[in-house]
């Protein structure tokens, strides 16, 4: 009897030891004389569980997690759940985690972008197509270019890098340009602490990141693309260049496309890793093979970009919704969420939890939910104290606020952002003075140097960081006094939002926790 095994090849999983798993299975399997199918797919992102291997069953996909080597050749034996026939053995495994679909953290999601991550095999066209692939990109083609942009406009979508900024309007200015040469740029330079969706789904579904890239040419006229990540993401290169080179194989890249009038050219970029790269100036800069320094707006990339042309530039999540929303609908999509926090987010747990991983749900759901019912709470089994949201420029806040709701709007009227929906979490035993500390001389060591309140702002951060924690009475509250005019200072001045949102950790610190730093607690600032 045949079957096929299903081992992911995501850097957090092959980190675990999923290339072993793999290599000890085939082995085996040939030594057994078993007859295996073994693919490598992306991460379905319980990363608790990883190595984590599914086996094709009547039922659905059965998963056996965590594997190691050593329990590849009882769980071949078993032909991991039905021996004789009978169907039963192998699920008493302790390993077996039952039908994937059905545990828990897999059946409380809305996966919308993730769909296919941890499913199809990433390299495998015919795979993607299987699974709905290019149906976006096929409707996009029997609609004009604003009836595209009209599509994504209803949708509600906004970008999911940070900023927040309305996907259809952003695309319509680009649109509206009329300069023949304008170029979409995908920002995978992902490197906020805490996330890893833009590396997964490059690793686990890199054609849903190409086809948004051609719906998006479509829509607002441009011919060539780049994806700009990181030299730390040395697998999610290597797959995402061989789709480029797939896509280009099979049509879907080059003159043409699919029989049409559209022309599209990708090509992958690699950065050294700079965090200011990913401020969308700064990575046209660097693209443009010159040092990663912000550019001053106006003019707006939309407007004056890539080597002075209209040039629109999303994140990864953004661009891998879009088939969705032209496969489905606008109508489809905005069912989810709320407010104007409309679709779904990947949500990105790290830091001291029990359930570290990635989960997809539409937005709404509090705070508390996502560290306690995803996130199994702390690991340490001490009780949590604190979450940062959005990277290591974002706010830190405490138990008493985790009734917020994930949503753009909510989280902004306390001091908050989402970002790119990382979440870190901190126990009882972090002193949030220091880390407060770190968020400066994080912002000191990765600033462009450009402005004043962001170079010289940052270092001077540290410096009355750690004269407020030496000092005690009248110069403290000085020191105190002091702290909060220089996080003013590099908020209001700074010329992007490295510099400006460094004093996010900052003030949010001294607000909920003043004891760290010495300070009576008060009314909020």
């Amino acid at each position: 009897m045949s079957y096929r095994i299903y081992i992911p090849l995501d850097t957090s999983a092959v980190s675990r030891g999923a290339d072993q798993v793999a290599d000890h299975m085939l082995h085996s399997a040939a030594n057994l004389g078993e007859d295996i199918v073994v693919v490598r797919t992306g991460s379905r992102g319980m990363f608790w569980l990883e190595p984590m291997v599914e086996v094709e069953s009547e039922q659905g996909r059965i998963a056996f997690g965590p594997v190691t080597p050593d329990d590849v050749d009882a769980l071949l034996a078993l032909r991991f759940f039905d021996p004789d026939g009978n169907g039963d053995a192998g699920l008493n495994h302790p390993l077996c985690l039952g039908v994937t679909e059905d545990i828990s953290y897999m059946k409380k999601q809305q996966r919308l972008t993730f769909a296919r991550v941890g499913i199809v095999d990433p390299l495998d066209i015919d795979d993607y197509q299987k699974h709905g692939g290019f149906v976006g990109l096929k409707n996009a083609l029997a609609l004009s270019s604003q009836g595209i942009l009209d599509e994504v406009k209803a949708s509600g979508l906004r970008g999911r890098g940070g900023a927040a900024f309305p996907t259809g309007i952003k695309w319509q200015t680009v649109a509206d340009q009329v300069d023949r040469q304008k170029y979409v740029i995908c920002n995978a330079d992902e490197g906020d602490s805490g996330t890893f969706a833009d590396r997964m789904l490059m690793e686990g579904d890199p054609f849903t990141l190409i086809e948004g890239m051609l719906i998006c040419a479509m829509a607002v006229g441009a011919n060539y693309g780049y994806v700009y990540t990181r030299s730390e993401y040395p697998k999610a290169c290597d797959i995402f260049q061989k789709a480029i080179d797939t896509a280009k194989a099979a049509g879907y890249l080059g003159d043409h496309i699919c029989g049409s009038h559209c022309s599209f050219e990708l090509e992958l970029r690699v950065g050294a890793g700079a965090y200011i790269c990913g401020e969308e100036t700064s990575l046209m800069e660097s693209l443009e093979g010159k040092r990663g320094l912000v550019r001053s707006k106006p003019p707006l990339p939309a407007i004056q970009g890539l080597f002075g042309k209209p040039t629109v530039i999303n994140n990864v999540i953004s661009l891998a919704s879009i088939p969705t929303i032209l496969a489905q609908g606008a109508e489809y999509y905005q069912n989810f969420g709320q407010g104007r926090s409309l679709g779904t987010m990947p949500i990105q747990l790290a830091g001291n939890l029990k359930q570290g991983g990635l989960f997809e749900l539409a937005f709404g759901v509090p705070i508390r939910e996502l560290l306690f019912e995803f996130g199994g709470g702390s690991k340490t089994g001490r009780p949590l104290k604190a979450v940062q949201l959005g990277g290591p420029l974002g706010a830190y806040l405490p138990e008493s606020e985790w009734h917020i709701d994930m949503d753009y709007e909510a989280l902004s009227t306390k001091g908050a952002m989402l970002g790119h929906g990382g979440i870190v979490a901190f126990d009882d035993r972090t002193d949030m003075s220091q880390m407060a500390r770190f968020a400066m001389e994080f912002c000191s060591i990765e600033s462009c140097g450009k402005c004043t309140p962001c170079r010289i702002g940052a270092v001077r951060g540290v410096e009355v960081i750690d004269q407020l924690m030496t000092e005690t009475g009248e110069a403290k509250a000085e020191s105190e006094i002091l702290l909060r005019d220089l996080c003013e200072t590099m908020e209001q001045g700074s010329l992007c939002a490295m510099g400006g949102m460094t004093p996010y950790p900052v003030k949010s610190a001294l607000k909920y926790f003043p004891l760290d730093f010495g300070l009576a607690e008060q009314a909020d600032q």
